[in-house]
């Protein structure tokens, strides 16, 4: 109990667990909908997007790179829905080539005369830097996609299901399938520097497809998916902690144990 207790001594503990409250959920509730359309490679995309997103920052002198990750990584969002939705090429053909451009484009800028050590922790991460503005920040969005979730699970469950359907219902298909782009480009921004590039898409998949292993309907599915995914999160950020590794891997491992052990029960049910 006194280690335990040792934990939240420190103010960057009580901001990194904090944080971790607030994305874990956030990232449970998107990846149900991310793996039931598919669109996995479409979020790693978008997080490979933050290295451009920040060095056009950079250049243009913006002092919140923030804010330039932002706005880059929802036009890089809807312009891939564009050119997925009117391009017959196979969608991940296309989601590859835009990744790819995008991470190239990134590093070339920031690794100009050398700097991009300045940025390597962007690959992995590190919640234990997080501020409370920041987590104001994370939040602000947090209810925005609660809201969202509310007034739109529906016809975003519809869109996954079948999209003729959905249109010939009336629904607008291309509105809901932006506006869900838009949430998870603004997520994936402002987590990735506290998750890490080369991690976050899979703490935005692994607690969903956990939870499609063991889940016998939707609401079961959503909530498994919410609860491993902040499980991972505080017990990794514990155990980071205490052997002095990075959380953000930590958490994967979490979340990829709880993978394995739900496939395995779920093929054997």
């Amino acid at each position: 109990m006194e280690m335990l207790a040792s934990l939240f001594s420190y103010d960057f503990m009580k901001n990194a667990f904090l944080a971790v409250l607030i994305i874990t959920p956030l990232f449970g509730l998107l990846g149900t909908m991310i793996v039931n359309n598919k669109m996995a490679f479409f979020s790693d995309a978008l997080g490979h997007s933050a290295l451009t997103g920040m060095a056009i920052g950079i250049v243009l002198g913006i002092q919140d790179t923030n804010l330039s990750m932002i706005l880059f990584a929802v036009v890089f969002a809807l312009l891939l829905n564009k050119i997925s939705s009117s391009i017959k090429a196979a969608t991940d053909t296309i989601i590859s080539v835009f990744s790819s451009c995008s991470i190239a484009v990134g590093l070339a800028i920031l690794s100009r005369g050398g700097n991009f050590s300045k940025y390597s922790s962007l690959l992995v991460g590190d919640i234990l830097s997080i501020t409370q503005k920041e987590i104001f920040y994370l939040f602000i969005i947090f209810l925005a996609t609660l809201v969202f979730w509310v007034v739109c699970y529906n016809q975003l469950q519809a869109v996954s299901i079948h999209r003729t359907l959905a249109k010939s219902r009336r629904m607008k298909v291309v509105l809901i399938e932006n506006l869900f782009s838009v949430f998870i480009a603004v997520v994936v921004m402002l987590s990735i520097k506290w998750v890490g590039i080369l991690i976050i898409n899979a703490l935005l998949i692994l607690p969903a497809a956990s939870s499609r292993n063991i889940a016998e309907n939707v609401r079961e599915y959503h909530f498994f998916a919410v609860l491993f995914s902040v499980f991972s999160g505080i017990l990794g950020l514990v155990i980071s902690y205490f052997t002095n590794v990075a959380s953000g891997p930590m958490i994967v491992i979490l979340a990829s144990v709880i993978f394995f052990a739900t496939y395995i029960y779920g093929k054997n049910k």
